[in-house]
């Protein structure tokens, strides 16, 4: 493997497909230390693409873990106001926001999780503008992932440092499609191929979906009416698409956050800002967990659940057949933006204001009555199993399959 070709080659990717970066732009970068080969690399392809202002928020895992377990709680309730100052600054001048992903997965174990949970809700009260830009279709934003001595241990654990980061960067090249001669074509083909199923997903307009597996999920999800599948890539209202994660395998929507019904079973482990929450479950009653349990990670999965009254709600269900390549792989990453594309999700919190018909363009308010659910959180978990059968359910009774033994039915 050629890494520092192969680099190159990911951070153009980034940049031209991920990002679609326009002259004049601003870009905000947010990565770790390990990271930084890469990120040079992107700044580099920035500005050869006509960036104003490339601006890199650094961080270290190990300083963050000192912070988190020495400083009191009034340090985490109460969002820094510089950061504020940056992050809503670029939303609201239309500049790019690029996250890359290289920490440990479990670099945070052990940190008191009500910690981790202040700092969410503190960044979403003070970035709203940051946020919304996001959320309703004013930035680009794209995540990608970049490999690091600690993430490859955890990942190959059998292997050398030295062997371990190697293979982590193999299979983060081939999930991105970096290892084809031509990664932005190869991109935009990727694109339209979630076309057609989106397509006769958004004209059945189901009422709602039943999923069944045999470890236990059995739960009913009530879809919105007027509600839009998306997947493939992200639009902004002036008409710039871009790929919000890379890789993205998925197709998504978002259910009525009043009309979940059931159990559902995770079936790959969550890293939740770097504490591992494994083999859990959730019961939903009229929309809102009424029950959890875990065996690995349950306080911090509780604290997830009690982050707002929004957090109770599901905001996204989205799906990924057993074929996808990431899947195909066999290799659990430990890191959301990569196993979620293996298998069908769910996301706790937030849902998308753009998978409902004029969603963009309606207040907070709005998209709560047409069941879209609102919360400063929203955290993915991984339900798909090999033998998992989704059923979609029309207004008028007619079951259609869309999932069996856990790919398409159709």
């Amino acid at each position: 493997m050629d890494l520092q070709e192969n680099l190159k080659k990911y951070a153009h990717l980034i940049v031209k497909a991920g990002c679609n970066l326009k002259k004049g732009q601003e870009m905000l970068i947010s990565a770790g230390l390990e990271a930084a080969p890469l990120v040079r690399l992107v700044v580099e392809e920035a500005y050869s693409e006509g960036a104003k202002d490339v601006v890199v928020a650094w961080s270290d895992e190990c300083v963050t873990r000192l912070h988190y377990e020495n400083s009191p709680m009034e340090c985490f309730t109460n969002f820094p106001e510089w950061r504020a100052v940056l992050e809503n600054g670029i939303a609201k001048r239309g500049g790019i926001i690029l996250s890359i992903m290289s920490d440990d997965p479990q670099a945070m174990a052990g940190v008191d999780p009500k910690k981790l949970l202040a700092t969410s809700k503190a960044s979403h009260a003070a970035c709203k503008p940051f946020f919304d830009g996001m959320n309703f279709g004013h930035n680009v934003w794209c995540i990608v992932g970049a490999a690091s001595p600690a993430w490859a241990k955890r990942v190959f654990p059998d292997c050398t440092e030295e062997e371990a980061v190697s293979k982590l960067w193999e299979a983060i090249f081939h999930a991105v499609r970096v290892d084809t001669p031509d990664p932005v074509a190869a991109w935009g083909a990727h694109r339209r191929s979630f076309e057609q199923r989106r397509a006769y997903l958004n004209e059945k307009q189901f009422d709602k979906l039943v999923y069944r597996n045999s470890i236990g999920t059995d739960i009913t999800l009530g879809m919105p009416k007027n509600h839009i599948w998306q997947g493939g890539g992200s639009e902004t209202v002036d008409g710039v698409y871009f790929f919000p994660n890379m890789p993205t395998e998925e197709i998504f929507c978002t259910p009525d956050r009043t009309r979940t019904n059931g159990t559902v079973h995770s079936a790959l482990p969550l890293s939740f800002q770097g504490v591992l929450i494994d083999d859990f479950s959730l019961t939903y009653k009229d929309g809102r967990i009424v029950s959890c349990s875990a065996a690995k990670g349950e306080d911090t999965l509780k604290e997830i659940i009690a982050t707002d009254d929004g957090s109770k709600m599901l905001g996204e269900c989205a799906l990924i057949p057993k074929q996808s390549p990431i899947s195909e792989m066999s290799v659990l990453f430990y890191n959301t933006l990569f196993d979620e594309n293996a298998a069908c999700h769910f996301a706790i919190g937030m849902g998308f204001p753009e998978c409902v018909k004029g969603g963009l363009e309606m207040t907070t308010e709005q998209l709560l009555e047409a069941g879209i659910n609102d919360s400063s959180a929203h955290v993915d978990f991984m339900l798909g199993t090999p033998d998992l059968s989704i059923t979609g359910v029309t207004a008028n009774g007619e079951e259609v399959p869309l999932f069996r033994d856990g790919g398409w039915a159709f």
